[in-house]
C-alpha cells in the first residue's frame, strides 16, 4: 500500500519532513477494522508529531488521525462493522496513522460516517468533535449550571477545528449562549455561521470586550492559547466556574483560580485509547450520535479547505498552513 510519513522529525521544509513509501498491507485482527482511506484531514497533533515525535528505530512513521473511508475487512471479534460499512474515525496516537491507502483501527473507537455528506467533509469531524464533545459534556459538565454563568460559554479560538464543533454542540445541543473570539472578518462570519451569538476579538483585551457584553460566562473553553489569555480568563468568568483547555496552561499561575473557585478541566481526545480505558467504547457512541446529528441538520461538516489529493507535497502544504494558525475549520485531503 501506499503511505506517506516520515523516518527523522523536523521543520515541515525540509525536503524529507514527509515523503511517500510502499508498505505491507496490514491484517486486521481481534477487533481491528481494516479501512480504505478515502479523505483525511491535518490537526495541530499532527504538525506536532512531524516537528518532534521521533520514529522508532528509524522506520517510517505515518501521521494521520482525522479519516473517512471504507471497512476492507474485520478482526474475528469484530462485532460493530461489517466490510462495505461507511466509517469515520480519528485514530490512535500509538498506532499508525491515516495517511496510507489502508489503515487498522479498533472498532470501539469508530463511528458510522453520516450519510448525508462526503468522505471529505466527514473526515472534518471526527477528532474534532470528540475532542469538543468529551470537553462540554463530560470535563466542563455544561448540562449543570453555573449559577450567576448567564447559561453562557465563551469558546476561544472559535474558527479553530476545535472550537468549530464546539460552537455549534454548545448552541445547538446544550442550548447555551455562545461567544466566540475570532480577529479577523472572514473569522468573524465564520463563528456567526456556525452559530456564535457574540463575536469578541482574542487580539484585543478578552476581558474587557467580554465585560461589555455585560455577562461573566460559566464556561471558558481555551481551545488554543490559554497560557496567554489565563490572566483576563480568571478575571471574566464568573466565580464556580469552569476552565477547559487542551494544550495545558503553561507557565500560568494555577492558583490563580482559587479566588473564584473555578474548576480546571483538560481534555484529550486521546486518552481513551492510549490506556483502553473500561469506557473507550464511548468514543464509537459518539461519533454515532455526531453522525445522526449531522444527518438530522443539527450539525455541519467544518471542513474549511480542501487541498487536493493524499499525497506528501498536498500534506506538507497541509501543515505548513495549519502551523501558521490562519486555518478555518479544517484543512481536508481526499483520495491517493
Amino acid at each position: 500500500m501506499k503511505a506517506i510519513g516520515y523516518c527523522t522529525p523536523g521543520p515541515v521544509d525540509r525536503v524529507d519532513s514527509l515523503v511517500e513509501a510502499e508498505l505491507p498491507d496490514p491484517v486486521a485482527t481481534g477487533r481491528d477494522l481494516l479501512v480504505r482511506v478515502e479523505a483525511v484531514s491535518v490537526n495541530p497533533v499532527d504538525t506536532k508529531q512531524r516537528a518532534a515525535a521521533p520514529a522508532l528505530d528509524g522506520a517510517l512513521r505515518v501521521l494521520g488521525y482525522d479519516a473517512a473511508g471504507t471497512v476492507e475487512a474485520v478482526g474475528p471479534e469484530v462485532t460493530l462493522f461489517r466490510p462495505g460499512d461507511k466509517v469515520f474515525y480519528a485514530g490512535s496516537i500509538r498506532r499508525q496513522g491515516s495517511n496510507a491507502e489502508l489503515q487498522l483501527v479498533d472498532e470501539r473507537i469508530v463511528g458510522p460516517a453520516p450519510a448525508s455528506l462526503s468522505a471529505a467533509e466527514a473526515a472534518a469531524l471526527p477528532l474534532t468533535a470528540l475532542t469538543a464533545w468529551e470537553m462540554l459534556f463530560d470535563r466542563l459538565d455544561v448540562r449543570r449550571p453555573v449559577r450567576g454563568g448567564g447559561n453562557a460559554i465563551l469558546v476561544i479560538g472559535g474558527a479553530g477545528g476545535v472550537g468549530s464543533i464546539a460552537i455549534q454542540l454548545a448552541k445547538r445541543v446544550a442550548g447555551l449562549s455562545v461567544i466566540a473570539t475570532a480577529s479577523r472578518p472572514e473569522t468573524a462570519d465564520w463563528v456567526r455561521a456556525l452559530g456564535a451569538d457574540a463575536v469578541v476579538d482574542h487580539s484585543k483585551s478578552l476581558a474587557a470586550e467580554v465585560k461589555a457584553l455585560g455577562v461573566a460566562p460559566g464556561f471558558v473553553f481555551a481551545t488554543t492559547e490559554a497560557e496567554r489569555h489565563f490572566g483576563e480568563i480568571v478575571e471574566l468568568i464568573a466565580p464556580q466556574g469552569r476552565l477547559g483547555v487542551i494544550s495545558g496552561i503553561g507557565k500560568a499561575d494555577a492558583n490563580r483560580l482559587s479566588g473564584k473557585a473555578i474548576t480546571l478541566c483538560f481534555e484529550l481526545m486521546f486518552t481513551r485509547s492510549s490506556f483502553s480505558t473500561p469506557d473507550m467504547i464511548e468514543q464509537h457512541n459518539l461519533l454515532a450520535e455526531v453522525s445522526r446529528l449531522v444527518d438530522a441538520g443539527t450539525l455541519r461538516t467544518t471542513l474549511g479547505e480542501n487541498f487536493g489529493r493524499i499525497t506528501a507535497e498536498n500534506l506538507k502544504r497541509a501543515h505548513a498552513f495549519v502551523e501558521s494558525g490562519k486555518a478555518k475549520g479544517k484543512v481536508v485531503l481526499e483520495g491517493f
